[in-house]
């Protein structure tokens, strides 16, 4: 279980998740049911109202729904309607605290992604729409400073490296030679900080996932700034 203050998870939950990749099928999930309430679901939902407070003294605007179903944590199960891999469960647990405004990618938010050797806390804006993607291009290219002071704070060096895919030539309408053409050709803006199991099996995880809301919160407000959300912090 986790802590009883909800400080961070038990090995219980990575080897769940071990074990679920190795028999991800509804038989094996269904006979170890009260093992996910107990080491993942239950833990998880916890975490997530320890964020609660944390978030609403930074990000204001960012939601920790501590629901059962519907809220910050994600569903195990996957959409598997338009996918070859039929397995009917996710490897991993994810949490997402969105802003207020809506769906994942409407607003700056922040996401945490356990998984066997893959762990890390996301922040900024993955795949943002159209409109909100052109918002955030004109900001940058308009504040260039600005933007570079974003990603060469120090708290955000040492935490996040920017991450996600970018497009070959210059956005349409953008100058090519700009100087933070490279960040102009982003379609995601996310920073993400990778996670040791040590991190998230140790008495000080809430805090290490504090410190990363912190050193993100320029990112993120750079970015609320631009599509014009309110996010505070």
């Amino acid at each position: 279980m986790i802590g009883v203050s909800a400080r961070s998870f038990s090995p219980g939950l990575l080897r769940f998740l071990r074990e679920l990749a190795e028999d991800n099928r509804r038989e094996w999930f269904a006979a170890n049911k009260e093992r996910y309430e107990r080491e993942v679901r239950g833990p998880a939902l916890m975490f997530v109202g320890a964020m609660s407070e944390i978030l609403e003294g930074l990000a204001p605007h960012v939601v920790a729904d501590p629901r059962s179903n519907g809220g910050s944590l994600m569903r195990q199960h996957r959409d598997v309607r338009f996918s070859k891999d039929k397995s009917p469960y996710k490897r991993h647990v994810g949490i997402a605290f969105r802003h207020e405004a809506g769906k994942i990618n409407a607003a700056p938010g922040f996401y945490l992604h356990i998984e066997p050797g893959a762990c890390f806390f996301a922040v900024g804006m993955w795949r943002p729409d159209r409109v909100p993607l052109a918002a955030i291009r004109t900001a940058i290219a308009a504040r260039p400073g600005a933007w570079r002071g974003v990603l060469e704070g120090d708290a955000f060096r040492k935490s996040f490296a920017l991450d996600g895919e970018s497009l070959k030539r210059a956005p349409k309408g953008f100058d090519p030679t700009h100087e933070q053409i490279d960040d102009l050709r982003r379609k995601d803006f996310v920073g993400t900080a990778a996670l040791t199991h040590a991190q998230v099996q140790g008495p000080g995880f809430l805090e290490c996932i504090e410190s990363h809301v912190r050193a993100a919160l320029p990112l993120n407000r750079f970015l609320a700034d631009a599509i014009g959300v309110p996010f505070g912090g």
